[in-house]
């Protein structure tokens, strides 16, 4: 028995008072913290402090209005500009509209800047007609084959990429055509997204895909011509591929071979040789060749390569479209010899007005074509599908 229990008095539990001293202590503490807690919840209700009393600072965020360039009353003044910019950093008015590629017209001379005319370029539309239209596709035991439409369609005509306005307006047109696509994924998607979209594109008739690509460069704006494989001289050791066009085989035997080629894929304008030398020298082999083109309403471009090739006099003596390409850009791979030959072809389209280049489908000569296209702007020359330097009246 405890001390507690002998002094405690009978019929007194000892517990009952330590319950009645703790419950007499714990209710002031129970108010103190209800006070607490109610003043803490006013102070932030009052103060709308999210950050619960966090160390803070307040920083003033002021709007500054957007720089706005005055187009000077004439273009060789400097414009003028509200952040007043050092002089020798100020760009003239026409460099201006020179880098914006909006053309500001002022009434009088210049001598009135608050009346001007503002052109923005024409916008042009990137995708081609859907392919293949139905009108213009006849079936075959090897697949699907243009024609021409019972209307006289042509898918010269249809598949084709119209030059804009301003291109057409130029003095000095040039086209280039990208061959040997298709096979290669990677450089047949650089090729699509990197060049311009009036920059031609010929597929090859050997890849998995070719179909999708096709469509996809032509989304793209892309228009499009068949590589067709044909004969070198010095064939067979360098053969171009299955199915190639050869002076040995009857005109019967080449034009199955062609409709094999041809139906690989749709919506293209036209065809170009790959390689073709020997072939393309011999007038009884080539122009069988040429009628089955030219038949189907399609054109037909020499890449240039051979000096020896009679298939654009014979396709434009039977009234075919057809051209001649004028350089061939990347017979030296190297990024100095592709720059020299673009700029040699600036010079054929300043001296006759049209000129036509053609190149393989190497990283090295996507490169170099990309950036230059980018200068043509500057230099007055106007970048054009290759369709439209083939037939007199589109360009």
């Amino acid at each position: 028995m405890s001390v507690d229990d002998l002094s405690t008095p009978l019929g007194v539990d000892p517990g009952t008072k330590k319950a009645k001293r703790s419950l007499s202590l714990g209710k002031p503490l129970l108010g103190v913290a209800l006070l607490t807690v109610a003043g803490l919840g006013a102070f932030l209700l009052l103060t709308h402090d999210p950050l619960g009393g966090e160390p803070s600072a307040v920083a003033t965020i002021v709007r500054q209005p957007a720089a706005v360039v005055a187009v000077a009353p004439s273009p060789t003044q400097p414009a003028t500009r509200p952040d007043a910019a050092p002089a020798g950093n100020r760009s003239t008015a026409a460099e201006l509209e020179q880098d914006s590629g909006v053309k500001v017209v002022r009434q009088n001379g210049g001598a009135a800047p608050s009346a001007i005319i503002i052109r923005v370029p024409e916008a042009q539309p990137s995708a081609l007609a859907l392919s293949p239209d139905k009108r213009l596709v006849e079936k075959s035991r090897h697949g699907a084959l243009p024609r021409i439409g019972n209307d006289g369609l042509k898918p010269f005509d249809l598949y084709a990429r119209a030059p804009s306005a301003a291109a057409r307006s130029r003095t000095a047109k040039i086209a280039i055509v990208i061959g040997g696509l298709g096979i290669g994924q990677s450089v047949t998607a650089d090729a699509i997204s990197k060049l311009p979209p009036d920059v031609s594109l010929a597929f090859a008739p050997y890849g998995n895909d070719l179909e999708r690509q096709v469509q996809s460069a032509r989304t793209a704006g892309h228009e499009v011509l068949l590589h067709l494989p044909m004969e070198p001289f010095d064939y067979p050791d360098n053969d171009p591929g299955p199915q190639t066009l050869l002076s040995s085989l009857t005109p019967t035997q080449n034009v199955d071979r062609l409709q094999w080629l041809m139906s690989r894929f749709t919506g293209y304008v036209g065809v170009m040789n790959f390689m073709g030398a020997r072939l393309t020298s011999n007038e009884t082999a080539i122009a069988p060749i040429l009628r089955e083109v030219g038949g189907r309403g399609l054109a037909y471009l020499d890449d240039g390569s051979s000096p020896r090739s009679l298939a654009v006099s014979l396709a434009s003596g039977s009234g075919m479209p057809a051209s001649r390409g004028d350089l061939v850009l990347d017979t030296v791979q190297r990024s100095s010899d592709i720059d020299a030959s673009l700029a040699k072809l600036e010079t054929i389209a300043r001296e006759r007005g049209i000129a036509i280049g053609t190149a393989s489908a190497l990283p090295i000569t996507l490169d170099r074509i990309a950036r230059w296209s980018r200068t043509l702007e500057a230099k007055g020359i106007a970048l054009v599908p290759v369709s439209s330097t083939i037939a007199g009246p589109k360009t």
